[in-house]
């Protein structure tokens, strides 16, 4: 596990000066390639603010994609789009706020990862920066982001899929090979056209929330009350990270699995004026 020894720390705009915004996190992530799958597709990756500003502009940033199965170099896709989404993090412009930053990283991503492949190679995503006691959180595809708060497990994203599009019109397949064929068949991803559409949300965190992001390897075989109660136990994040994988494998295996799990040790309550923050007293 690795574990996020910085607090951030940085004057509070506009007054009074002498206070302190703080944020302190611990994480673990891990991926796996399966007992099937010959090699790995998916990637993760991570960035940490190296200072009390990066902390304060563009906070920490973490990045799971799933190549697209069925297509060549899915894992050329996944990998070139994490470390893309996280060099653009690291490139913040002036008074950008953390939902543009990540839009436009993930615009550039789909770019690099179209001009690659020319369309013929594709990734799922799914981004989460946490600064402040905010958490943006930005998907394509069906890797989800999950909040665990009080034991509860909340999904904050939605499939981009054949039969989740269909589920929110009303329609469910009657036979579990359709549900099966539409549940495989994405309608958003990084890298087939030249531009994509994430959906991005920001969500307030509160010390003690849990957040998992992971590639459909672990939601499709593992049901979400059980991702709950293992995400929940008192094990280490790493040792949990490893639970996660274990029981997916065991369920299924025909999928390459990767987590990251995110703890909110503590935050710091504030607003915004004019895209700049302020202590909420």
């Amino acid at each position: 596990m690795r574990r996020n020894p910085m607090s951030a720390v940085v004057p509070e705009p506009p007054e009074p000066r002498s206070a302190l915004i703080t944020m302190d996190i611990e994480f673990a992530e891990a991926t796996d390639c399966g007992p099937v799958r010959p090699h790995n597709e998916d990637y993760v990756g991570h960035s940490l603010p190296s200072s009390a500003e990066h902390a304060r502009s563009r906070g920490w940033v973490f990045v799971l994609a799933d190549g697209v199965g069925g297509r060549d170099r899915g894992e050329v896709a996944s990998r070139l789009a994490v470390e893309t989404v996280l060099s653009e993090c690291a490139t913040l412009s002036k008074g950008e706020n953390s939902e543009s930053l990540i839009e436009r990283s993930i615009q550039t991503a789909n770019h690099c990862v179209y001009e690659a492949g020319h369309g013929s190679i594709a990734t799922t995503l799914v981004a989460c920066a946490l600064r402040f006691d905010r958490a943006t959180v930005a998907h394509v595809g069906d890797s989800r982001c999950y909040l665990i708060r009080d034991g509860q497990l909340r999904r904050l994203t939605r499939d981009h899929t054949a039969l989740a599009d269909q589920a929110r019109l009303g329609f469910f397949p009657d036979r579990e090979s359709q549900r099966a064929r539409l549940r495989s068949t994405l309608t958003r991803s990084l890298g087939t056209q030249l531009f994509v559409s994430p959906d991005i949300t920001e969500h307030h965190v509160l010390p003690d929330d849990l957040l998992l992001l992971c590639s459909d390897g672990l939601h499709g075989a593992v049901p979400d009350s059980k991702i709950a109660r293992i995400a929940t136990s008192s094990a280490g994040l790493g040792e949990i990270a490893q639970q996660l994988i274990a029981i997916a494998n065991e369920s299924d295996g025909g999928d390459n699995v990767s987590v990251q799990l995110i703890r909110v040790k503590s935050v710091e309550a504030v607003g915004m004026y004019r895209g700049r923050p302020y202590r909420l007293h």
